[in-house]
C-alpha cells in the first residue's frame, strides 16, 4: 500500500477556520498526511519551512502567501496546488508550470453564489426595487403613483452579459427562468456556438448597448478592459436602463456611471466598486438610483463550505492520479481565465 501523501494547508487563519468544519477536517486527514497543527499562514518561518519541504501538496486560500520562486525553491517534492478560492493569479506564476506543479481553482464553485447574486439583481432591477425602496416619494404611494423609472417588468426583457466568462455562462442559463428573456453576450473570445447552446446570441459590444435593459458585467481586470464601460458606452444605453457590476470596479467607469445615474437616466447595483471602498466623498454614495453592498457576492459564510468540497473532491482525485476537473494551465492563467 502507498503511503499517504503529505499535504500543507497555507492560508489565513480566518479562512481555515471559514473552510475546514470537523467533518471536513476528518476527510482531509484520510486522504493525506498531515502535521499538527496542519495549517500556517506563512512559508518563511524556519518551522514553516520545514513543512512546506515535506509538503507534496499545498491546499490554499484566501491569505496564502504568493508562491515565489524563492518559496518553490524551499519545496523541492511540491507536485500540486489545490486553491480552495477564485482566482490563482496573485498566488502562482511561471516558475509553478516550469515545475510540472498542478493548479486547480475552486473558481467554479464560487462562480455559483455570484450568478446567484447577479440573478436577483437583474431580477430587482427590472422592478427597480433597490432604487424604489429609499425614494420617499414613491415608496408608500402604491405601483400606480410611480413615474420617472421606466417600465417595471422582468417579462419580455433584453438582459446584456459583457464577458462570457464562468460567472457569465452561469447567468446565461439562470435567466432562462425569466420568461421571454432576450440574453445578448458581448465577448471578442467567445464561440458563437457555446454562447447560443447555453441560451444567448452573441453580438459586438457597440449593437448590443442600446438594445438593452439590464447590462450586466462579467469580463475579467485586465490592462485593456479598465474602463470597459465608459462614458460612450453609457451614453449608447436607453434611459432607464440598469447597470450591474460584480466582477472588477475597475471595468466601468465611476465619474461616468455617476454623470448617468445622478442625471436620471440610468441606475446602477454595484458589488464592486473602482477603489474599493469607495471614497466617503465618492457621487455613487449619495445617489438613490445607485445601490452599492460590499463585494458579497462571492462565496461568504456556508457558501465557503461549498468551496472546501471542491478541493477535497479535486484532492481525491489527485490521491488517486484521476485527471483533474478545475486545472489551471499556464495558458489559461496568462489570459487570466483563471479569474
Amino acid at each position: 500500500m502507498q503511503p499517504k501523501a503529505r499535504a500543507l494547508v497555507v492560508m489565513s487563519r480566518s479562512s481555515f477556520e471559514a473552510h475546514f468544519d470537523q467533518d471536513r477536517l476528518h476527510r482531509l486527514a484520510d486522504l493525506v498526511t498531515l502535521d499538527e497543527p496542519c495549517w500556517t499562514d506563512s512559508l518563511d518561518s524556519a518551522r514553516s519551512r520545514e513543512r512546506l519541504a515535506r509538503a507534496e501538496v499545498l491546499l490554499t486560500s484566501w491569505g496564502a502567501p504568493a508562491l515565489t520562486a524563492q518559496r518553490l525553491a524551499a519545496a523541492p517534492r511540491l507536485r500540486a496546488v489545490l486553491h480552495g478560492a477564485g482566482s490563482v493569479r496573485d498566488l502562482v506564476g511561471p516558475e509553478v508550470w516550469r515545475r510540472g506543479i498542478q493548479v486547480t481553482s475552486a473558481a467554479d464553485a464560487n462562480a455559483v453564489p455570484v450568478a446567484e447574486y447577479t440573478l436577483a439583481a437583474i431580477i430587482f432591477a427590472g422592478k427597480k426595487a433597490p432604487f424604489l425602496a429609499t425614494d420617499e416619494q414613491h415608496a408608500y404611494g402604491g405601483w400606480g403613483s410611480v413615474t420617472g423609472y421606466g417600465d417595471l417588468s422582468n417579462f419580455r426583457r433584453t438582459v446584456g452579459i459583457v464577458g462570457f466568462s464562468r460567472i457569465g455562462r452561469r447567468v446565461v442559463e439562470l435567466l432562462k427562468m425569466l420568461g421571454g428573456t432576450t440574453c445578448l453576450v458581448a465577448d471578442p473570445y467567445a464561440d458563437p456556438d457555446e454562447v447560443a447552446r447555453a441560451g444567448a446570441t452573441l453580438v459586438p459590444l457597440a449593437e448590443m448597448l442600446p438594445r438593452v435593459h439590464v447590462l450586466s458585467v462579467h469580463a475579467p481586470e485586465l490592462t485593456e478592459t479598465r474602463h470597459l464601460i465608459g462614458a460612450e458606452e453609457l451614453r449608447r444605453l436607453p434611459d432607464f436602463a440598469t447597470v450591474i457590476n460584480t466582477a472588477r470596479g475597475s471595468l466601468v467607469d465611476p465619474d461616468a456611471l455617476a454623470a448617468e445615474c445622478a442625471a436620471r437616466r440610468l441606475f446602477a447595483i454595484l458589488d464592486v466598486t473602482d477603489p474599493e471602498p469607495l471614497p466617503a466623498d465618492s457621487p455613487l454614495r449619495r445617489l438613490g438610483r445607485v445601490m452599492i453592498t460590499p463585494h458579497i457576492a462571492g462565496s461568504l459564510g456556508t457558501e465557503i463550505g461549498r468551496l472546501t468540497d471542491h478541493v477535497l473532491d479535486e484532492l481525491a482525485r489527485w490521491v488517486d492520479r484521476q485527471p483533474l476537473r478545475a486545472e489551471v494551465t499556464a495558458e489559461s492563467w496568462a489570459l487570466n481565465l483563471s479569474a
